[in-house]
């Protein structure tokens, strides 16, 4: 498939509900529209894991982010305009969904947030990962390719069969050119610009 087919195939999956695994400019993540409870609960399923836990999500730019957090604190701003390498910031104040509410684009689905209310928020540096974001038009989950308490998979080649059996959608390899295999940092801010370190 040429990457523009590729691209059109994995944006139809998130838009028909379903789920994807995709190269990210961190480490290759687990994927659905991050408004559709449903798929979101799919990806918790396929991880084994609990869905109590937050999930860290991708938006294409900081106006997409204004759509889905009341209020981006300042020092926020900064730390995007400056950043060069992946970073996640977790906001406050999600604007989310009910639980049991059915999806919407205006909200994120109410189990991609913290029980604080919070969001996990990257902008992704990987160009075909940020164009597919913008096509969607809301923001992707990005939780890594593994069963929960398993290790991170750093390369495609390492993540389990299992895994690549349980998505709608494969992206192949081959459109993997700028993943690190590293996790990204994060920080979480306050709406009085208060830094916390989660992950350097």
């Amino acid at each position: 498939m040429k990457p523009e087919e590729i691209l059109n195939e994995a944006l139809r999956t998130l838009k028909e509900g379903g789920t994807i695994l995709y190269p990210t400019d961190t480490v290759w993540g687990l994927g659905c529209d991050a408004t559709n409870p449903e798929a979101v609960s799919r990806i918790f399923e396929i991880k084994q894991r609990a869905d109590s836990k937050s999930l860290v999500l991708l938006a294409s730019d900081l106006d997409m982010v204004a759509k889905y957090v009341r209020e981006i604190p300042s020092i926020a701003i900064d730390l995007v305009e400056v950043n060069d390498a992946p970073m996640t910031i977790i906001y406050p104040e999600a604007q989310a969904g009910e639980p049991g509410a059915p999806g919407d684009r205006w909200h994120l689905a109410h189990n991609t947030v913290a029980e604080d209310g919070s969001v996990g928020i990257r902008i992704p540096l990987m160009d075909w990962c940020r164009q597919l974001v913008y096509k969607l038009g809301r923001p992707i989950v990005s939780t890594s390719a593994n069963i929960s308490g398993e290790p991170t998979p750093q390369r495609f080649s390492d993540i389990p069969q299992e895994i690549k059996d349980a998505v709608d959608f494969v992206v192949p390899p081959s459109v993997d050119t700028q993943s690190t295999g590293k996790a990204s940092q994060i920080l979480k801010v306050g709406l009085r610009g208060e830094i916390e370190i989660i992950r350097k």
